[in-house]
């Protein structure tokens, strides 16, 4: 009898955990004032993101993506990007994993595209992966972009805010990102 409630509390968890990543697509307005509302987070809370932004050929705003997991995982996403602080086109992230991994977390994160190539090579991709081209960067309390010319000079950088949850062993790495049409 213990051994079926513990297979019925991880299948709940496991049901939970994917839950949210069947939520109905947003419209472009409503993308559009969560992309808004993200920028502005991440102004107030990553010293140096603004000036970062400024210096960027195009920034992708994922305002709001959940990711779920016990084992098996997965993670859904939309946003904008913009170039020269103008949206010109709505993509979506996802990705799928298998490993050590638990629980739910919703998180954004921008990708600053720093290079003209690499804006071009995303926005003419039919699905981007983030690779080797990129640098991470997690905020934590009180940290601050450095953005000496080692770092502003990376094709990408992505940027992780807004963490609510807890999912151990998760990563943006193999994400896939493709444009969408709202």
């Amino acid at each position: 009898m213990i051994a079926l409630t513990r297979r019925a509390a991880l299948a709940a968890l496991a049901a939970a955990s994917f839950a949210p990543l069947t939520a109905e697509a947003e419209s472009g307005p409503e993308i559009e004032a969560d992309v808004d509302r993200a920028l502005r987070e991440l102004y107030a809370t990553v010293p140096g993101s603004e000036e970062l932004a400024a210096r960027a050929r195009g920034v992708l705003v994922m305002p709001s993506v959940v990711k779920g997991g016990l084992i098996i995982g997965g993670s859904y996403g939309e946003g904008a990007l913009r170039v020269g602080g103008a949206t010109e086109a709505y993509y979506s992230v996802a990705a799928a994993s298998i490993g050590y991994q638990i629980g739910v977390q919703q998180t954004a994160h921008a990708l600053f595209f720093m290079t003209d190539p690499a804006l071009n090579r995303f926005r003419t991709a039919k699905g981007w992966e983030l690779g080797a081209d990129a640098e991470f960067t997690v905020p934590g309390d009180g940290i601050s972009l450095n953005l000496d010319s080692t770092s502003a000079g990376k094709p990408v950088i992505a940027i992780v805010f807004a963490q609510d949850g807890l999912l151990a062993g998760a990563s943006l790495e193999g994400a896939k990102y493709t444009r969408i049409a709202r």
